[in-house]
Order: C-alpha cells, then structure tokens, then sequence
C-alpha cells in the first residue's frame, strides 16, 4: 500500500468572498537559465539564476446563488490548498491574479470557467 498523501479541499479568496475551486494545476517556474562557455569540451558550465514564476490553472464552478465574480479582472487574490491530513502542511499562492479566462458548459455538469493566473508568491504554512 503507498503512504501517498492527497490534497483535501482548495479555496480561492477574491475581495473577501470564498470560492470553491474544482481543480487547481500549479507550476513553478524557477527561472534558471543554462550559461554557455567556450570551452575544450564543448559543454555547459554551468547556470544562472532567474525570476522564479508560478503559473495556476485553475477550474471553479460558477455560481448561481447571485454571488458576482469579475474573473477576468482578478487581483490580489488568494488560493489554499488544504491537505486532508494534520500532518501535512497547507500551500497558499498569494497575490493571485488572472490573465486569462474562458467559460464551459455540458449538459451533464455546471458550468465552469478555467482561469490562467499567476501567483505572486507561494507559501508553506
């Protein structure tokens, strides 16, 4: 049996309302960048560090109890991801904001809208 551990329920806050998010996809990109020499044995030496970037891909269902969410003009938002158990330690991605956004509807589900943001920062807590 594996020991792997899953992550329980995620919350985006947007201006002081909570949303329940469907999926999130977290990327971090650390930014490092391969440093080309000349020399004798035709290879790299080494890398430079860059900007670290964190990229969200983010689902969440729309909701119909008549709470209003501009998702194209997100800012400052927060997303936590909660894990199931105590031990584990809870992410958060702060100053969240959106740069992309696009709807979906099936007949079988809600509708839902993904959103591409980035994170200004990630923390363990």
């Amino acid at each position: 049996m594996s020991d792997a551990t899953y992550a329980g329920a995620v919350i985006m806050e947007v201006n002081g309302q909570e949303v329940e998010i469907i999926s999130v996809k977290p990327t971090t990109t650390t930014g490092r960048k391969v440093v080309k020499t000349m020399n004798r044995r035709g290879r790299a030496r080494g890398y430079s560090e860059g900007v670290t970037e964190f990229k969200l891909s983010v689902t969440a269902a729309i909701p119909v109890d008549g709470t209003k969410v501009d998702w194209d003009n997100i800012t400052n938002a927060k997303i936590t991801i909660y894990p199931i158990s105590k031990e584990s330690a809870r992410v958060s991605y702060i100053g969240c904001f959106s740069s992309e956004c696009s709807e979906q509807y099936e007949a079988e589900n809600e509708a839902r809208i993904d959103i591409e943001m980035f994170a200004l920062d990630k923390v363990i807590e």
